[in-house]
């Protein structure tokens, strides 16, 4: 997608854009965006540039403030993870749904986050309890369904777990 000079780019992927064609428009610094979305826009550009890098995608731009950038990684984090979450006749699957609905509905509350530039500390607080709930689930997978989590973080482009704690672990229970 070639723009003319002083063209602006329009960053939206119209309904019925091929895969190739996703995203498909060149990247922009952090201080050019001026949208209030733009720490979101920022922290996926980043993960589609390199998702590899978590050192680049963890790092916030200058002068950033921390309670957004968490908020808003936390709030990708969730937004991905809603997708893979399948209903099925399981008690321990209706609290995952529940508890990725409640994040997200949290998240995007705007009772409790009226503004995506700036966050009351309050609000900040909240994010420790939408983490610990999280990590509540992939405990669960980990130590009861640990073949399925296995198989997911392997298609994972970002592992849960560490390279070497997986390998010990495998190869232990191959022992």
């Amino acid at each position: 997608m070639v723009m003319a000079e002083g063209t602006a780019v329009l960053r939206r992927n119209r309904p019925g854009t091929k895969a190739q064609d996703f995203y498909n428009w060149p990247d922009e610094s952090f201080e050019e965006m001026d949208s209030t979305l733009a720490v979101q826009q920022y922290i996926q550009q980043n993960i589609r540039a390199d998702c590899s890098n978590i050192d680049k995608i963890l790092e916030p731009p200058e002068g950033q403030d921390e309670g957004v950038w968490k908020y808003e990684h936390l709030r990708q984090f969730c937004l991905e993870l809603n997708g893979l979450a399948v209903k099925l006749q399981c008690p321990a699957i209706d609290y995952t749904r529940h508890t990725l609905d409640g994040a997200a509905c949290l998240l995007n509350s705007n009772k409790y986050f009226p503004s995506r530039v700036s966050i009351k500390e309050s609000s900040v607080a909240k994010l420790g309890s939408v983490c610990r709930r999280i990590y509540r689930i992939f405990s669960h997978a980990y130590f009861h369904h640990r073949q399925i989590f296995d198989e997911y973080e392997d298609n994972l482009i970002v592992p849960i777990l560490e390279e070497e704690v997986q390998n010990s672990v495998s190869g232990e229970s191959e022992a």
